[in-house]
Parts: structure tokens; C-alpha cells; sequence
């Protein structure tokens, strides 16, 4: 089995120096990621404006798969228009990590 994570480090527009309207960036990206059948959820910088870190985590068989997996999530944050995506960093957990 292996485990793979990312953390997504992401500039949201201007106009989401509230919480409320950060909210309503954060929702639609967090949701549109599930689609990959991963673990995802905004995990860092909740209370400042104008930025997040989303987290996501995928579990398969192989390697490759899990590469994969987080590689589609990447793209498909960084294809998304309305945010700018700063940093992508990323952890694999496999047998020979016990």
C-alpha cells in the first residue's frame, strides 16, 4: 500500500479579503478535487485573507497510481483561473517506510 499527500499553497483573488468570500473560493476547488476520490480539505492559513493551503491525500496499490492521482489534482488547481497556484509540495509513504 502506499499513501501519497499534497499540500497546495494558493493565492486567491482580491476580492477575498473576508473569510466569507474566501469561503467562497475555497468551497467549489475543495469539492471539484473530491471527483479524483481522494481525502481533501483546506489545511492551512484559514484566517488570512487572500491565501490557503489545501491538503490532499490518496492511498492505492502502486506507486505510480498514487503519482498520478496527485498529479491530476495538481493540474487541475493550477488550470483553474480564479486562483494562482504558489507551491505544490508532496510526501509518498510506501512498505519500505515502516
Amino acid at each position: 500500500m502506499f499513501t501519497g499527500c499534497a499540500e497546495f499553497d494558493l493565492l486567491l483573488p482580491e476580492d477575498s479579503r473576508s473569510l466569507k468570500a474566501k469561503r467562497s473560493y475555497v468551497r467549489p476547488i475543495v469539492a471539484s478535487l473530491r471527483k479524483y476520490e481522494v481525502a481533501v480539505a483546506e489545511v492551512g492559513d484559514q484566517e488570512i485573507h487572500g491565501r490557503t493551503t489545501i491538503g490532499v491525500a490518496a492511498v492505492a496499490g502502486d506507486h505510480g497510481h498514487v503519482r498520478e492521482i496527485l498529479d491530476a489534482c495538481e493540474h487541475h488547481i493550477a488550470g483553474r483561473p480564479e486562483v494562482e497556484l504558489l507551491s505544490a509540495r508532496r510526501r509518498m509513504i510506501g512498505p519500505e517506510d515502516e
